[in-house]
């Protein structure tokens, strides 16, 4: 039985910044999203539990990994292209500083950082990663990038203490 929806998602639902903001912008306060972000995800634990908005969140950073490559990177072949544009989007967005740490092309095992991170830099140390919406979409990026299923999975994040978010990324066997 399909499930009602009143926004399945389309591009034009972000609507027209400069139109509808036209003093504001395209720019607002980071706390703001986090606001959004943490709010949203306390109400969902509540009614589902941890690991079910785990699993949405991830799922929804998969989706918006889908779209924002095919919006903000488009295709490219080599790989260090393909690197090369997902940092300048990442940066030019505000979502953070994407780094390689080690790439083994072969294998299709890579450690990547990503730095002032959107979701958890500056939050306080809470002894888990809170960065799985950030999973899904890695894992899309690679994904739209290669065509090939990715596992990524967050081993270091601002809120364990360290000073960037590490993510292992490889290749689903």
């Amino acid at each position: 039985m399909p499930v009602e929806r009143r926004y399945p998602f389309s591009w034009r639902l972000l609507g027209d910044i400069p139109l509808g903001r036209p003093n504001l912008g395209v720019n607002t306060r980071l706390e703001v999203y986090r606001l959004m972000q943490f709010a949203l995800r306390d109400v969902l634990e509540r009614q589902v539990g941890i690991e079910q908005t785990d699993r949405i969140f991830y799922e929804a950073g998969y989706f918006a990994g889908n779209e924002f490559y095919r919006h903000f990177i488009g295709e490219v072949k080599d790989f260090h292209e393909f690197i090369r544009q997902a940092q300048i989007a990442l940066r030019d967005m505000g979502i953070g500083i994407l780094r390689v740490e080690k790439a083994d092309l072969e294998q299709s095992k890579f450690i990547l950082t990503v730095g002032e991170d959107l979701e958890c830099s500056g939050m306080p140390e809470l002894n888990y990663e809170v960065c799985v919406y950030d999973e899904g979409f890695i894992a899309a990026l690679m994904e739209s990038f290669s065509g090939n299923k990715f596992k990524v999975k967050e081993v270091d994040c601002w809120c364990t203490g360290e000073r960037v978010c590490r993510f292992s990324a490889e290749l689903e066997k």
